[in-house]
């Protein structure tokens, strides 16, 4: 498995080395001890999730407070996404940068969405399906939601029509509303 950082700190993309053969192929989604070694922290699966959405749904920007915090491990397993992670750490030199992932199932990468960053995708197919591998147990009142289209943030979606977006995140609010807050994780720069 090759591991190649983002734009954003700490977030990382993950490219499997797929063993094809004439049955189809077979590659590892995640060694906890590469991941690890590549952070530079434990990764510990705690909870997998798994969400369902038909063409032109977009989720996100989520995040969870610190503490508990909560990192992500992302992959498609079924049809194709827009991926998006945006630094949303107070602090952090690189606050609003964000890095855009197409994956699919037939590719196997994952992302590694670091505890702060946000992270939120478009389906590009119907009954596209992502796994969430997450280091901690979903707490309720935790979770950050921010505004996908938030102006200040303008993120590259690629969509060609109004995506379908929840009523949740459709009134969530802009990063900068977060902010003042006081919702978002502070930078922590690694020493």
């Amino acid at each position: 498995m090759r591991f190649t950082e983002l734009a954003v700190p700490g977030a990382y993309v993950a490219t499997p080395r797929q063993i094809p053969d004439e049955r189809g192929s077979f590659f590892e989604l995640l060694r906890t001890e590469e991941l690890s070694r590549v952070t530079g922290g434990p990764f510990e699966p705690r909870q997998v999730n798994f969400s369902v959405s038909r063409r032109n749904t977009l989720r996100g920007i989520h995040s969870v407070t610190v503490p508990p915090g909560q990192a992500k491990y992302v992959t498609c397993v079924r049809g194709a996404l827009c991926d998006i992670v945006v630094d949303l750490r107070v602090g952090s030199p690189h606050y609003g940068t964000y890095a855009v992932n197409h994956l699919t199932a037939e590719s196997g990468r994952c992302v590694y969405v670091p505890e702060g960053v946000g992270h939120g995708f478009l389906a590009l197919t119907d009954d596209a399906t992502i796994c969430y591998i997450l280091s901690t147990s979903h707490v309720p009142g935790t979770q950050i939601d921010i505004n996908p289209l938030d102006p200040d943030l303008a993120l590259p979606w690629g969509f060609t029509e109004p995506p379908l977006l929840s009523p949740k995140d459709a009134a969530a609010p802009t990063a900068a509303a977060a902010a003042a807050a006081g919702l978002l994780a502070t930078w922590q720069p690694v020493s």
